[in-house]
C-alpha cells in the first residue's frame, strides 16, 4: 500500500523519548511506540510513522501469509518447518500496548525470512514483538554485480544494549516496540532483508507491519517527522481577497492609461 501524504503533526508525539540513534553504525535505528495504522486501527499491531510518507509501502501479513511476488518478495528457510505466518498471543502490540488480533510474520528456530525489494531502500521499519535473544536483522545490497554486500547486521543484544530508553510497551514479560532501521548515506542504502532467529532452543522472532522506504542516500529521520505547514484556511481566503483588489485596481489603472 502506498500514500503520497506526509504524516501528521500527531505522529511527532509518538516519539517522545524512546528513540535511540545509533549513529557510529553503517545504518542507523531509532525504536519508538510507533503509530495506529493507516486508518487509525490500534488492534493490527504498531505502525510506522512514515507508513504514509511518499515512496513507502507497508506489509501487515493480514492476507494470511506473505508476499512472494510484487515489490516486496519474501521467502522462508523454513528447516524447522513452523515459521509461517500466524495469530496468537504473542503477537507484536499496538503502538499504546493494546493486543494484536491481527495476523504476523513469525519465525523460529534457526529459520530465516528472506525479503527481496525490487527497488533500492534506505529506510526499513518493523514491529517488534516478545523480544527474544538471538532476533537478527541483516541488510544486503546487491549493487550492479547481483552478488549480495552484507552492509550491516544487528541482534537483539546491538538493539537492546545500546537503546537504553527502550521503554515502548510490554507484553507477557517481553519487551515491544517499532524499530527503524535508516541510512545514514547511499553507502548503506540496501534491497535484501534478512530476519532470523539464529536459536533452536526455543523462542521466536515475532514481527507485523513492514514498512520500506524507496530511496537512495540518507533518510532524514527527524526531517520527514516534520509535517509540511499549511496555511489556515482564513489566512489563505486573505491572500485571494488582497491579491483579487489588487489586481482589480491594477486593471483599473490600465483603463484608465
Amino acid at each position: 500500500m502506498k500514500s503520497i501524504n506526509v504524516f501528521c503533526i500527531a505522529a511527532v508525539s509518538t516519539i517522545a523519548a524512546l528513540g535511540y540513534s545509533s549513529s557510529a553504525q553503517a545504518i542507523s535505528f531509532k525504536i519508538t511506540n510507533g503509530a495506529p495504522g493507516l486508518n487509525g486501527e490500534t488492534n493490527q499491531g504498531a505502525f510506522s510513522e512514515f507508513a504514509k510518507l511518499k515512496e513507502t509501502t507497508t506489509i501487515d501479513f493480514n492476507s494470511g501469509k506473505v508476499p512472494t511476488t510484487g515489490f516486496a518478495k519474501y521467502s522462508f528457510e523454513n528447516t524447522s518447518g513452523t515459521s509461517s505466518v500466524r495469530a496468537d498471543q504473542w503477537a507484536p502490540a499496538g503502538s499504546t500496548g493494546k493486543q494484536n488480533g491481527s495476523n504476523y510474520l513469525a519465525v523460529f528456530n534457526g529459520d530465516a525470512a528472506t525479503i527481496k525489494l525490487d527497488k533500492t531502500l534506505n529506510y526499513f521499519g518493523i514491529d517488534w514483538g516478545a523480544v527474544s535473544q538471538n532476533n537478527t536483522f541483516s541488510f544486503y545490497q546487491s549493487g550492479t554485480t547481483g552478488k549480495d554486500k552484507l552492509v550491516k547486521s544487528f541482534t537483539t543484544a546491538d538493539i537492546l544494549n545500546n537503546a537504553a530508553l527502550f521503554k515502548a510497551s510490554w507484553q507477557n514479560g517481553e519487551g515491544n516496540g517499532y524499530v527503524h532501521f535508516y541510512s545514514d548515506s547511499s553507502a548503506d542504502n540496501f534491497d535484501k532483508i534478512v530476519v532470523s532467529q539464529s536459536s533452536t532452543n526455543g523462542g521466536g522472532f515475532e514481527s507485523d507491519n513492514h514498512s520500506f522506504h524507496q530511496g537512495t542516500g540518507k533518510f532524514d529521520f527527524d526531517g520527514n517527522l516534520k509535517p509540511k505547514s499549511v496555511p489556515e484556511p482564513g489566512i489563505v481566503l486573505g491572500l485571494l481577497a488582497t491579491g483579487g483588489m489588487f489586481l482589480r485596481k491594477r486593471n483599473q489603472n490600465l483603463s484608465q492609461n
